[in-house]
Order: C-alpha cells, then structure tokens, then sequence
C-alpha cells in the first residue's frame, strides 16, 4: 500500500511541477499565481522541505533495503532537475531557496529514515 501511494504522491509531484502556474494557488484562491504556504520561509522554503521530507521518507520505507544508491540518487537529482525546470517552464520561477530546501528536505528524510531504522 505505501508503495502505490508513493507513486500517486510522485506523479502528483511531477504535474504540480512541471504545470505552469499554481495548481495548490487555483484550488485555495482561485489564482494561478498565488502560492499556498503552509508556514513562513526561513532561509529556504518551506514548503518544498516538507513536501520532499514527505515524498523521500516513502521511497526510503519501500526501495531502501533493495535500491539503496538508487532511491538516494534519485531524490536528489529529481529535487535539482524540478526545480531547473523552472527556469524553462513559463509562469514558473527558478529560486535558490526553492532548490535548496528541496535538498535539505531529501537530507532530513535520510536522517529520520537512518534514526527510524534504528530503532
């Protein structure tokens, strides 16, 4: 079960991405142009560490223990090449802070991941 939600939650990953404008934005405010932001931006955005905290914690819990170098790969290249898509896709901006909290969110779901294992 957790494997197909994985996968439902990373195609939605993809379209919310790779779409020009703002999904979440049309849903909450009737705009493609506002962002929804669940809690305010320190040096990164937070939005995106929680939503790669999310979406790399499930990939560790079903491909870790058979795919380790792989899964580990994949979010990162995955939260780079997103993010550089912004650069190409119109109505969509590229933002360091957009980059790095997608890393830092692949980072902290290894860390729990590694302390989950654990225990």
């Amino acid at each position: 079960m957790t494997k197909l939600i994985f996968h439902i939650l990373n195609l939605i990953f993809l379209i919310l991405y790779i779409y020009p404008g703002s999904i979440l934005g049309f849903l909450f405010y009737r705009s493609f142009e506002k962002q929804p932001q669940i809690t305010s931006d320190f040096v990164v955005s937070s939005n995106h560490v929680y939503a790669f905290m999310l979406l790399s914690f499930l990939g560790f819990i079903n491909y870790y223990k058979n795919h380790k170098n792989l899964i580990i790969c994949y979010f990162f290249l995955i939260s780079i090449i997103l993010e550089l898509l912004h650069l190409i896709i119109p109505n969509r901006s590229f933002q360091f802070s957009d980059l790095f909290g997608n890393i830092i969110g692949v980072i902290f779901s290894i860390l729990i991941f590694y302390i989950w294992r654990k225990k």
